[in-house]
């Protein structure tokens, strides 16, 4: 148990006592934890460690311990158990998955709302009419609290997202940027800046740019170490961007991209004024991103990076006395194992002989025509001097994935570093979970990754249903098709439920009602009336299924409901 509690059980209640405050809730089971109506913590820091799973954790405290001889991780102390990853059932590609294996955006919906979904859904419910599902940062703005964001990977990536954003793809990374401007959150720091700037600029947004909106809006705009500096208590809203894309990793930094540390301090620092309390997440982004590549002297950096940060969080946690903290990951990343070919053994002194990330590598690698230039990038790079011929051959062959020669590149150093790496994709490990405070004792032992976000909503005293419920009054999520007519059209079963309406229909004809109005399709001629009279519309059948336009849908429901095409929704109101 976290040293911040004492426990114990009086007639069948659990009883935490939590500095002098008393908590009394139904006795707990291994997956039933206890839930508190009153706040027990003015303030809640949440941090995930993306992709880092037991190997990740135990491969940088090792590579600390011979290094630096420091014998545990700054994280190690508040170890309280372990959580399950696994998501929805979806569709990867057209194919039907299990879930089983999870990605960044539904692990994320499900420690950010407490709510499962599909693979790539952003804060959404697995539907084909999807309903936005509330954070609890969404949940702590409605309680006047202050909210960061902070992230080495771009801030618009998916962890982040779940947090202040609801789309049904995570690719749709303008449509998230766009939402933040309304979020309310009020501090943004990671990379990410292509998506708030125009192609025209270097960026992906096809429409604008939006950071003169989030300027309009009383956000400072940072882009260096030294701005990040420069700010002081009094600024209340920052948008912080230090990478057109993710944060670079640890080993390839200039001094003017800023460590996570140093955001989270300053997010800190500037979140703490207010009087209400605040919620914030920290991401180390690129553990995840170092072990898709394979790249294992990169993963432990970025791991440390991510260690530092928690203990400027958990200093001010502690100093502060009123603050939650809770770490978890969403996911393993690589398939790591600290051994290989039989050999007991790891080389761990040479862990830290590697002067630059692979990706720094990526494009000479790819570039290299001679076996002359494979041996030069990587005796430039690293401690090796002896690259076999194979070796050779084995980099300019590519490692047969996406990540071509720098995977075989990985995969060589990898054999001499003696670690092994299942593939560059996520696994279903569980992942651990570390906590300070009173939330310590909600997401102790065995929990599912659900219980991270109905903690948080207990010990601050927050209502999430009921932030859920504002979002769902006014938005929906559809699945969509667009005709050849450039139209959108919406399947119209689940568009009509999810609206409060009825469906009837066989292979011959469908009819849509809701209060006194009515919509008949003839599927057979491909035509429609409303309330008996013919109306206009696109009738579309698709493997069977039927697909109307919007304008369907406003005159049955008698709204005038509006499309979104930039974050693809339905705006109700």
């Amino acid at each position: 148990m976290n040293k911040f509690m004492k426990s114990m059980v009086i007639g069948g209640l659990a009883v935490a006592v939590v500095s002098g405050t008393t908590i009394v809730g139904a006795a707990q089971s291994q997956n039933t934890k206890m839930v508190t109506v009153k706040a027990q913590s003015k303030n809640l820091i949440v941090l995930i460690g993306d992709g880092m799973g037991p190997a990740q954790v135990s491969a940088t405290r090792y590579f600390q311990q011979y290094t630096k001889g420091t014998s545990h991780l700054n994280l190690d102390p508040y170890y309280v158990g372990q959580a399950t990853t696994y998501a929805d059932r979806g569709e990867d590609g057209g194919k039907i998955v299990s879930g089983i294996v999870t990605d960044s955006a539904s692990a994320g919906t499900a420690f950010a709302t407490g709510h499962k979904t599909y693979n790539a859904g952003i804060s959404v419910s697995n539907e084909d009419v999807s309903k936005p599902f509330a954070s609890i940062i969404e949940a702590a703005e409605n309680n006047g609290k202050a909210t960061g964001l902070v992230t080495t990977a771009r801030i618009t990536h998916a962890t982040p997202a779940v947090y202040a954003s609801h789309v049904r793809s995570r690719d749709n990374e303008s449509a998230i940027a766009s939402q933040y401007l309304e979020s309310g959150v009020d501090v943004l720091m990671g990379g990410g800046k292509q998506f708030f700037i125009t192609k025209d600029e270097k960026g992906k947004r096809t429409d604008k740019n939006i950071l003169a909106d989030f300027q309009a809006k009383g956000y400072t705009l940072v882009e260096n170490t030294s701005s990040l500096n420069a700010l002081t208590s009094k600024t209340t809203k920052v948008l912080g961007l230090f990478g057109s894309s993710h944060v670079a990793y640890v080993p390839d930094r200039t001094p003017e991209i800023p460590s996570l540390a140093a955001m989270t301090s300053k997010a800190l620092n500037i979140l703490s004024t207010d009087k209400d309390g605040f919620v914030m997440m920290i991401e180390g982004g690129r553990i995840d991103h170092a072990g898709h590549a394979n790249d294992l002297p990169t993963m432990v950096q970025e791991t440390l990076d991510f260690d530092a940060a928690f203990k400027a969080a958990i200093d001010f946690a502690k100093k502060d006395g009123n603050t939650s903290v809770v770490v978890t990951a969403d996911h393993e990343t690589g398939g790591l194992s600290l051994s290989r070919d039989n050999i007991y053994e790891i080389n761990i002194d040479l862990w830290d002989k590697q002067k630059h990330s692979s990706e720094s590598l990526a494009a000479a690698l790819e570039a290299a025509i001679t076996p002359e230039e494979i041996r030069s990038i990587v005796t430039a790079n690293t401690w090796i001097t002896d690259l076999t011929d194979e070796e050779v051959q084995q980099i300019m062959a590519g490692d047969g994935s996406s990540y071509k020669r720098e995977g075989a590149y990985n995969a060589v150093i990898s054999k001499r570093l003696l670690v092994g790496w299942s593939g560059h994709g996520h696994s279903a490990v569980d992942v651990g979970i570390w906590a300070y405070g009173p939330i310590a004792d909600q997401v102790d032992g065995q929990v599912d990754n659900t219980q991270i976000a109905k903690a948080s909503a207990a010990i601050l005293g927050l209502d999430l249903n009921k932030r859920s419920t504002e979002l769902q009054s006014k938005y929906l999520y559809p699945k969509f098709k667009i005709s050849r007519d450039n139209e959108v059209l919406y399947p119209a079963e689940a568009l009509a439920i999810a609206l409060g309406g009825t469906y009837k229909g066989d292979t011959a004809a469908a009819k849509l009602t809701l209060a006194k109005n009515s919509i008949e399709v003839n599927l057979t001629a491909t035509t429609a009336k409303l309330n008996g009279k013919d109306a206009a519309y696109t009738v579309d059948i698709d493997n069977g299924k039927l697909y109307l336009p919007l304008a369907a849908f406003s005159q049955l429901t008698g709204k005038t409901l509006k499309w979104d095409a930039l974050s693809e929704r339905i705006v109700l109101r």
